[in-house]
């Protein structure tokens, strides 16, 4: 029998409260919030969340701007239920928490969300953004994932892959000066070593002054100062988008 065309979820009336302009979905055997640009579209990006998860209002932000701007936006639960790191957690414990939360170990849950986006949603053109955990996870596809067309990973690098300059899809870099979780002698390494190895388009930006989550901090949470910095990176991200998608 064949398969038939089927509505895309996607397509529900928009409810204007900040951050949950979007709905929930299981897909498959992930949970996912999902929202709508106010025309049809039949281009995707998967948002990828933080070390704090899935049901961050931060991320889901991300994923609204995007939807704004055109794009059908889904921000998957990569942890697939298990709990987030929270801001009270304990430091010291942090590699035995990511042990089962590798973000270089999301495969079965891409390609839920890539089945989905296409099938259901008529996704013709998919990209990927990632913050922090989910910008390593950006770099990862980028890695394995050619059909995913245009990446930006926002404060995250592979360090331990030996072919993790070898990208496949053009991918946009973000990084902040004063990042205490990525030192900027990493992002020298990285950036020198894309300019020997990688094949496809690639850019490496680091923002002055700027410190891990500016990109993705709330409005309410934004210092003045910062405001320049942050619409110029979110600017930046929708523009290679735009580009490549």
């Amino acid at each position: 029998m064949a398969n038939e065309a089927k509505p895309c979820p996607c397509d529900i009336g928009d409810r204007m409260e900040y951050g949950e302009l979007g709905q929930e979905f299981q897909i498959e055997h992930i949970k996912a919030y999902v929202v709508k640009p106010s025309a049809g579209s039949d281009k995707a990006i998967i948002v990828i969340q933080d070390i704090f998860g899935w049901q961050l209002p931060n991320t889901r932000y991300m994923a609204d701007m995007l939807a704004t701007n055109g794009y059908i936006a889904i921000c998957p639960d990569f942890y697939v239920g298990k709990e987030p790191w929270s801001p009270s957690s304990d430091w010291s414990k942090f590699q035995e928490w990511l042990q089962d939360k590798k973000p270089t170990n999301i495969n079965k849950e891409v390609d839920a969300v890539l089945k989905f986006l296409k099938e259901r949603c008529g996704a013709k053109h998919i990209g990927a953004v990632g913050f922090c955990w989910g910008g390593v996870a950006t770099h990862y596809l980028a890695l394995q994932y050619p059909e995913v067309k245009a990446g930006v990973s926002v404060y995250g690098i592979i360090r331990e892959r030996e072919d993790k300059y070898e990208l496949k899809s053009p991918t946009l870099f973000i990084f902040a000066e004063n990042d205490s979780v990525i030192p900027l002698d990493q992002v020298s390494a990285l950036e020198a070593n894309l300019k020997e190895k990688c094949k496809v388009d690639y850019q490496v930006k680091i923002f002055p002054g700027q410190t891990h989550g500016f990109v993705h901090r709330k409005r309410e949470d934004i210092n003045p100062a910062d405001t320049p910095y942050i619409q110029e990176a979110r600017k930046d991200m929708l523009n290679w988008l735009n580009k490549y998608m």
